[in-house]
């Protein structure tokens, strides 16, 4: 699992640096705030398709982490399956921490 990923969005959400669920993520996404789109492995197809689509027009990656949308909601303490992380300094460590576990996969 990605403890460390969960561990570094618990912190963004405690610092306010996180929007929650599809509709904040767009409207995040619309006002150019967002980083970083982050979702949960068992989110719908439909959303997932909605908010990469979104995400590439405003050139923001997107990171679906092995996890449930149930992990994902406890570690930052509100229940979504779509997050944007809206701080550079966090979005390029939650990006680089998956791509370390990508890489050892």
């Amino acid at each position: 699992m990605n403890n460390k990923t969960l561990t570094l969005l618990g912190f963004a959400s405690k610092a306010g640096k996180l929007s929650y669920g599809m509709q904040k993520s767009c409207e995040a996404l619309k006002t150019n705030k967002t980083k970083l789109i982050v979702c949960a492995e068992d989110i719908s197809q439909k959303t997932l398709k909605e908010i990469t689509f979104f995400a590439c027009n405003k050139n923001v990656k997107t990171v679906t982490l092995n996890v449930t949308v149930d992990d994902l909601s406890a570690a930052v303490g509100r229940k979504c399956g779509v997050i944007s992380v809206n701080d550079d300094g966090f979005a390029q460590a939650i990006f680089n921490q998956e791509a370390m576990i990508d890489a050892n996969d």
